[in-house]
């Protein structure tokens, strides 16, 4: 959905945002929604970045499931409303188009990071003379984690092999120019570019197109975690083509921790068979999965990266 309206000049006040409000085409959504209460009446809610509020029908989605559960057992997995064997199924349509994707590029599963571990094990493939990793300083401690692990896993150094991209002496925000000249200097050192694409303490969105043409023009392969960058700003993963995405859904879409995340491979990816990866149950081709055969057969494109948690 595209929202433009021409927007009156901004004077502080309470009359000038209730204004605001009567104008806002979306406004009736706020009635499909409970809110805390306070003494004074509905609360003013800001902490959808950690869990949003509670549908007024999620109470009757809840209750269709349990009433499957009830009256079809195991049969709900194939015979309820919604039925539960491809119910990862249900989201891949509105996750590719949330983040610029197409279907067969995206699939929610896992959590962040371990979709993160597993995109790594896909496309940090470390040489000796290529095997340095590009991160903001100041990413979120997570990321780090992961991005430190891996490398100590391949049996390299963070002190090393770990690049952290820092803003100018008294600035807060990195500059274009300066992520251009890094790679174009370590570019070929560097095998992995990991980046967020929006940093979580400073809010500044980088330039992900700039980045994926700099990093490929120098043989990187280039990722980014859109943690706070999924439902916050309009994504085109695809047409920027990045190698690969991870996201959670508990932030600016509101799931709430323990929600399950999403993750994006480009669809040039999409049947590269040779690709390391960890495989599980439901990576393993859907139309042949249930003839209990002995190898490994991926789906293409993200599908094809999954474990044992997709739809989980």
């Amino acid at each position: 959905m595209t929202y433009r309206q021409s927007q009156p000049e901004f004077h502080p006040g309470e009359d000038f945002a209730i204004a605001m409000d009567e104008r806002d085409s979306l406004k009736h959504y706020r009635e499909r929604f409970f809110f805390p209460k306070t003494a004074n009446g509905d609360g003013v809610y800001l902490c959808g970045h950690s869990l949003g509020l509670q549908p007024k029908a999620a109470s009757r989605y809840i209750e269709q499931e349990l009433k499957d559960w009830a009256e079809l057992g195991v049969e709900g997995h194939f015979h309820a409303k919604n039925p539960w064997m491809p119910y990862h199924k249900l989201l891949t349509e509105q996750t590719a188009e949330l983040v610029g994707a197409k279907p067969l590029e995206v699939v929610v599963m896992n959590s962040l990071t371990v979709n993160l571990h597993l995109m790594m094990v896909s496309f940090y493939r470390p040489t000796k003379q290529r095997h340095k990793i590009v991160v903001e300083r100041g990413a979120f401690p997570s990321d780090q984690y992961a991005v430190q692990s891996q490398i100590r896993f391949h049996g390299f150094d963070p002190a090393a092999s770990l690049i952290e991209v820092t803003p100018r002496p008294g600035e807060s925000c990195l500059r274009d120019e300066d992520i251009d000249s890094l790679i174009e200097r370590e570019g070929d050192r560097i095998a992995l570019i990991m980046l967020g694409g929006v940093n979580y303490a400073t809010g500044q969105a980088l330039d992900m197109a700039r980045i994926t043409r700099s990093g490929h023009a120098h043989g990187c392969v280039v990722g980014f975690d859109l943690a706070h960058a999924a439902g916050n700003l309009q994504l085109k993963l695809h047409e920027w083509g990045p190698d690969f995405a991870v996201w959670c859904n508990y932030k600016y879409l509101n799931g709430g921790p323990g929600c399950a995340a999403g993750c994006f491979v480009h669809d040039r990816h999409a049947r590269a068979w040779d690709l390391p990866r960890f495989a599980g149950w439901w990576g393993h081709d859907e139309q042949s999965r249930f003839e209990m055969g002995p190898n490994f057969q991926p789906m293409p494109g993200a599908d094809g990266q999954s474990g044992d948690s997709a739809g989980d």
